[in-house]
Order: C-alpha cells, then structure tokens, then sequence
C-alpha cells in the first residue's frame, strides 16, 4: 500500500508580514512521527494544513503524489483528525455521538454501526456508551475522540496535543493506545510535551518560529547532547546569576542549596559536574528555549 505524505517548501502567512510556517519541507511514509515544539511555534498551523483545513500560502502537500489542493477529497477519505479542540455534545451518548459523525463522514449506516463498536472497542469504551459525555472525565473525552478520528478506519492519523489537561496515568493511557496504532498507517502527533512522543515516536520534527529546526530521532538528539549537560548545587545568588548566563533544564531548592540543571558546551561553574542527558536536555538544546530565572521545569 503506498502512502506517503510530501511537504515542499509549504508556507503560511497571516497578514503581509507574520509567518506561522515557513519552507517546510517533509517526506513521511508509515510510523508515528513526533511534531514538537514550544506553543507558538506553528504546530496548529502546519497540522490544519496538512488536514486540508488551511490551503497551503506557499509551496505543495502531496499525498501519494498528487496535490491537496485538487485531489483534497481523496485525502479527506483516508483521513482522521483529533484536533487540540474538538466539540462534544453533552447530551449525547457517546454511542450516539459516533454515530451522529460516523453519517457526516458518509458511512453507510450498517457500516456506520459495526464501526462504531469497532472504535468503541479500541479506546476500551464499550462499557460506557451509554453515558452521556457531559459526565466523562478528560481522559474519557480524548479517547472519544480518537475513537471519531478512527472512524474510517484512516491511513493518515493526525492528533493535535493530545493530552493536555490529562493527569500523568490518563497520559500514560493515551501514549500506550496512540502507540498501538503505527504497525499501518502515518500517525502525526503533535505535542509541546517531549514525554508524550519519547516513548513511542521513531522520528522526531521540532519546530521553532514555523520552520522545521530539527529532522532527527530521540537517539540522535540524546548522542549530540552528551556533555552538555551539568548540574550544579550553589548558593541562590550564585544560581540566580547561572540562571541568567545559561539554559537551565531544572531547578530544585533543598536545605544544602539550590541545585541545577544546566545546559552548556562548557563547564559553567567550577563545581559543576557533567551527567547524562535526558530527552528534554537534548530538545532544549536543540529548540533554544532558555527559562525564566525562578522558573520551575
């Protein structure tokens, strides 16, 4: 089965002079590919792009080779989106509610029924269709809507910063079912949370000011940050003063101190110590993304 999805040099440009995306240019077949970045950085932007929601400013999305802009419908068909957004109506049962878009996508309705059992299933929530979705808890809701995203069975899944606003089990959950997803189809996942795809992305993108900073893996990212990670427990004018100078990963205040996290080619502070790198370390070092003196990572 071919499936390919293609960016070149695609741009979006609100106004005469505010880039969201700026020459993008992608090549992405089957697997979960991890779209990271800080909020801002054109994440959104790109996705709705990609979803035939915004037409490109600039450049080409081809899937399978032929353009979007005229060919969109066929993409539509192979498509589910999970947007960062999504409407519920609370008075529905969730039953009802997959149903109700299982027909706006065009389902036949015996299909439409078997296939809402099938995605019910496959977000484990058969045993609460019945419920109406205004009791639902947050976690309850996003795998409603994977479960509306899933609804034609698509070969290009696309979900927007899914868990924010879900508690750490709740993520856990999500990461696990997302990930089940990969063996065949192209799964997007777009997040500002580097955990939520170092589990289960085998290709990474970070994006920065809407243009793609980094085409790279988790292995890659952590390889080049070797060595250029410190930490470092001083006194809190000391630290307020690192702060400032250098990207800090963390911070924490205990009684012998306060402790550091730094990120830097060089040693910063004579009692620092070099250690190793974890996937965060080596986004930030990557994104450029320096914290706020007094900031809590």
């Amino acid at each position: 089965m071919v499936m390919e999805l293609v960016c070149e040099q695609v741009g979006k440009k609100y106004g005469d002079s505010l880039w969201a995306v700026r020459n993008v240019s992608l090549q992405c077949g089957p697997g979960m590919i991890g779209l990271v970045g800080p909020n801002g950085s054109g994440k959104t932007t790109l996705l709705r792009m990609l979803a035939t929601l915004l037409p490109p400013g600039e450049g080409r999305i081809l899937w399978n080779g032929r353009d979007i802009r005229t060919t969109g419908s066929e993409l539509r068909q192979v498509l589910g989106y999970m947007p960062q957004e999504f409407g519920l109506y609370p008075e529905f049962t969730a039953r009802q509610f997959l149903r109700y878009l299982a027909a706006m996508k065009g389902l036949p309705k015996s299909m439409a029924r078997r296939r809402v059992d099938e995605v019910l299933e496959i977000v484990a929530m058969e045993r609460f269709a019945e419920r109406k979705l205004g009791t639902y808890s947050g976690g309850m809701k996003q795998r409603i809507g994977i479960a509306q995203a899933l609804l034609n069975d698509p070969e290009l899944l696309i979900v927007d910063e899914p868990t924010v606003g879900l508690d750490p089990q709740e993520r856990v959950r999500f990461r696990l079912l997302l990930g089940s997803f990969t063996r065949s189809r192209l799964v997007i996942l777009s997040t500002h949370i580097i955990h939520d795809v170092e589990a289960m992305a085998g290709r990474l993108l970070i994006m920065h000011e809407g243009q793609v900073q980094a085409d790279t893996t988790s292995e890659a990212l952590l390889k080049e940050a070797i060595g250029r990670v410190w930490t470092v427990t001083t006194d809190a004018d000391t630290a307020n003063r690192l702060q400032h100078a250098y990207q800090v990963s963390g911070i924490i205040s205990q009684s012998s101190g306060i402790t550091l996290r730094i990120l830097s080619s060089q040693r910063p502070h004579e009692d620092a110590l070099n250690v190793e790198p974890v996937l965060e370390d080596a986004y930030l070092l990557v994104a450029g993304v320096k914290t706020a003196p007094g900031a809590t990572l």
